[in-house]
């Protein structure tokens, strides 16, 4: 579809505020299928990561974040003996992964020492492969952005050999200096459909040299590390912790939504849901680029105004809530940073107007805090996810 943006190279985040509502659950992005045991790199002493009981360690340091988290809290919390934490610890402080920080407040004897995370001891990369943009990123096991390149690209036009080229160029760029041992692996975002299980794309619309292509052993191949692929959408829902009910919708030249029911990820029976855009709004539509008629993506992409856009996104949203009771909307792409206002109210108006008990049936709409890092974020995530269980 036509983009309303012609800047390859989105800018900063908007400071929009989200509607205060509870975070109540982490985003669990561990891939489904075959081989989602923890990455352990090639020459690294890393066994211990394809411990659970050890990621399940790492993941409560991770979440007490620099505060960090005693030996007694882990054995609470995990149901792990003291011995268990003990010798766990002993190993991941070992490997580099955790630090004695500091000493903790005493309750009356010896203040316990508290460990926190080495966010900087392995490192993800994350790339979007958007249809004009390239974005690749750094991630440390906080999941924060170290390090961020963007390209211009054509996707379509250039074909798979010359993309991932520029792509395997990119990340040697980004890791340069550091010990590939300390890279856990590259996810990959890009439009769907794919087969996340086989690594392997599916017929994306406007790509016909990419049909077929078994992108994640093309990745493992280039770049000698582990790989995962996704859809942008499904993505940039694992870029951020939220609601364990909700969507991200990411709408840049062209409309998919990743979701999250349950705390869980859903990708479906082929691991391809999320083709938010090609539902039917009106069979007698504007033709879509998919071939269908009165797809959201087709009127969104036919609207007059960004406020005419917003609405026709706002009704596509109205019958996702109403029939997965989500709680939560977040809005990533560079359709939405280029106008988030518009779009925030286009959407929460229809919202209000559709929901038959809007009061009962609240439904947060924000923007996404990482802008248009969103995807490529998500994209590490599929990796640190892993490693954290």
């Amino acid at each position: 579809m036509t983009s309303r943006s012609p800047d390859p190279a989105a800018g900063s985040p908007p400071g929009t505020p989200p509607d205060p509502a509870p975070r109540t659950s982490p985003v669990p992005g561990r891939p489904a299928g075959p081989g989602a045991a923890p990455i352990a790199p090639s020459g690294a002493n890393l066994s211990t990561l394809r411990d659970h009981n050890a990621a399940a360690v790492l993941a409560l340091v991770r979440a007490a974040g620099p505060a960090g988290t005693s030996r007694v809290e882990l054995a609470r919390e995990s149901g792990l003996t003291a011995q268990a934490i003990s010798k766990i610890v002993h190993r991941l402080t070992g490997d580099g992964l955790l630090v004695e920080a500091h000493r903790g407040a005493s309750t009356g004897g010896k203040p316990p020492t508290l460990l926190s995370l080495v966010p900087e001891a392995r490192w993800a990369v994350g790339v979007q492969l958007g249809r004009d943009t390239l974005t690749v990123l750094r991630a440390d096991l906080t999941g924060r952005a170290a390090a961020v390149r963007r390209l211009p690209i054509d996707l379509a036009a250039w074909g798979p050999a010359r993309v991932l080229d520029l792509l395997a160029e990119q990340v040697d760029l980004l890791l340069s200096g550091l010990p590939r041992a300390d890279v856990l692996g590259v996810g990959v975002a890009l439009p769907g459909p794919l087969d996340q299980h086989a690594g392997v794309l599916h017929q994306v619309t406007g790509m016909r040299a990419w049909d077929g292509l078994p992108l994640r052993d093309e990745i493992a191949r280039r770049l000698g590390l582990p790989g995962l692929i996704e859809k942008d959408s499904t993505a940039g829902v694992l870029s951020g912790l939220g609601s364990p009910n909700r969507a991200f919708v990411h709408l840049d030249q062209g409309l998919g939504a990743g979701l999250v029911l349950g705390g869980a990820v859903q990708r479906g029976a082929r691991t391809n849901a999320g083709e938010f855009g090609h539902q039917v709004l009106d069979p007698a539509g504007p033709r879509c680029r998919c071939g269908s008629t009165g797809c959201v993506e087709a009127l969104w992409a036919a609207a007059a105004t960004p406020e005419a856009a917003a609405g026709v996104l706002g009704e596509a949203l109205a019958n996702l809530v109403r029939l997965l009771d989500l709680d939560e909307i977040v809005l990533g792409g560079r359709e939405v940073l280029d106008a988030p206002e518009v779009y925030l109210a286009g959407i929460r108006r229809v919202l209000t107007a559709r929901l038959p008990d809007p009061a009962w049936q609240s439904v947060t709409v924000s923007v996404a805090p990482s802008g248009p890092d969103a995807v490529a974020l998500g994209a590490a995530g599929l990796i640190l996810a892993r490693v954290f269980g």
